[in-house]
């Protein structure tokens, strides 16, 4: 690692002090997992009233499944944008014109009135998925070897726990609507106003609050000779997309998150349909699916970091494989229950090796191109969303109920699980990336969070 790295590389924090937001690293932190958060409040929150919109639009099951591929396809796309484009600006300008911009069509779903507009919406909407990668990247800039996979998954975690908020609160906000005399068809509209205003207030709050590194700002590094300069990250991308370990985890991460998306888009309407329950309490547990982020992509990363300090990167990768075929098996197992007790007994089982394996996919990825980070993390963010879209084919199939579609991910899945005996490391890297992991320990038990960042 050259100097420069060294040095960058030395202030990142050691430690996640929950408690705090006097360092830049923790204000990173707190305010990445909380944009991501609302960002699903946006990206997700038609998905429970989707009972209401159906019957006000006319809409078919074919064309339902073609709103779900929309809203995770473009979001593809995104997050590769996005990933390179943290590379060149940095995250913190990267996040607030993400959250600002993509709170428009969000406020403005509701002037759709038609199956084609309400398709377009949900196109544009999807962008916002893009805010996962910013924020991955940004607190990997932040966070030392040590820990940075379990604030990556908690990040990611508590970010995604939005997924399963909104399934229980937009029908409340849904109902609080309506409590004001308006009617359904008005109702659903309004409320999707209220998800797309706090993405507004949080993408201005994230410019003022954040800086792109513990050091300070991109454009600043940059002019000091603190960092290469923009026509340094030229190639970058075609770097990382040259290397098959990031298309393995590409499909891995398809596997994992592609099915949380899958699951985030029909749950509630899995649940009404199948054992028949109201929207309320079909949308409160499709929730649980979601809540389980509050702890369980977390306990991806933290294990994920602890194999890796025990055993090296090829601990990480092994313990990611370990998860993803659990998952699998208990997709599977979920898919053929007939009863209501079981089926959420199982979802939930499902749900954590879901969130873990995810967690453990990106205690991984800060290690396969440090100097293509965004890219890297853009291209495997980008996977989850490929894995929604193909998952969503399947779901809008006439001819498969949803169970049966089910059954079929999770086969795939543990087909999946099988890549990771691709992602290999060499032994100079491994060297390296242990002379990095030990001199964050030695800074941790000296009781260092990192230089100017202390508790």
């Amino acid at each position: 690692m050259s100097t420069l790295g060294a040095a960058l590389e030395s202030a990142k924090a050691t430690r996640i002090n929950l408690f705090s937001l006097a360092t830049p690293h923790m204000r990173t932190f707190h305010l990445t997992w909380f944009a991501f958060f609302l960002c699903f409040f946006g990206w997700f929150g038609i998905a429970p009233l989707m009972a209401v919109v159906r019957e006000d639009l006319l809409l078919t099951k074919a064309q339902i499944g073609n709103t779900i591929i929309a809203s995770v396809a473009i979001t593809i796309i995104a997050r590769l944008v996005f990933g390179w484009l943290c590379d060149r600006i940095g995250p913190r300008l990267a996040y607030s014109g993400l959250l600002i911009f993509g709170s428009i069509p969000v406020m403005c779903i509701g002037l759709a009135n038609s199956y084609e507009s309400f398709l377009l919406f949900r196109l544009a909407i999807g962008v916002i998925g893009a805010s996962f990668v910013i924020t991955q990247y940004h607190t990997s800039v932040m966070f030392a070897p040590n820990v940075v996979g379990t604030a990556n998954a908690t990040t990611a975690g508590w970010g995604n726990l939005g997924g399963g908020v909104t399934q229980i609160v937009m029908p409340l906000v849904f109902a609080g609507v309506l409590m004001f005399g308006v009617g359904e068809v008005f109702g659903w509209r309004i409320a999707m106003v209220i998800p797309g205003a706090a993405l507004l207030l949080v993408g201005i709050a994230y410019f003022f609050l954040t800086q792109d590194t513990p050091s300070g700002n991109y454009r600043d590094l940059r002019a000091r000779g603190l960092m290469p300069s923009v026509a340094d990250t030229r190639g970058t991308f075609w770097e990382a997309a040259k290397d098959y370990r990031v298309w393995a985890l590409f499909v891995i991460y398809g596997a994992c998150f592609g099915v949380e998306l899958t699951i985030n888009n029909i749950a509630a309407l899995y649940y009404h349909d199948r054992f028949e329950l109201n929207l309320a309490t079909a949308g409160l547990i499709a929730g649980l699916f979601g809540l389980m982020n509050i702890f369980a992509r977390t306990l991806g990363g933290m294990f994920g970091d602890k194999a890796g300090i025990k055993f090296g990167l090829r601990g990480r990768v092994m313990f990611l494989g370990g998860v993803l075929l659990c998952e699998g098996v208990a997709l599977v197992l979920f898919s053929q229950m007939a009863t209501l007790f079981l089926a959420v007994g199982a979802m939930v089982v499902f749900s954590l090796f879901v969130q873990m394996s995810e967690g453990a996919t990106f205690s991984v990825v800060p290690f396969i191109n440090r100097k293509a980070l965004g890219s890297v993390a853009g291209i495997v963010g980008a996977g989850g969303n490929a894995g929604a879209v193909a998952f969503g084919f399947l779901i809008r199939a006439e001819n498969l109920t949803y169970a049966d579609a089910l059954l079929v991910v999770g086969i795939t899945v543990l087909i999946a699980s099988s890549l990771v005996f691709l992602v290999r490391f060499s032994r100079e890297t491994e060297r390296a990336e242990r002379q990095v992991l030990d001199n964050a320990l030695a800074a941790r038990a000296n009781g260092a969070l990192a230089p100017g960042a202390a508790d």
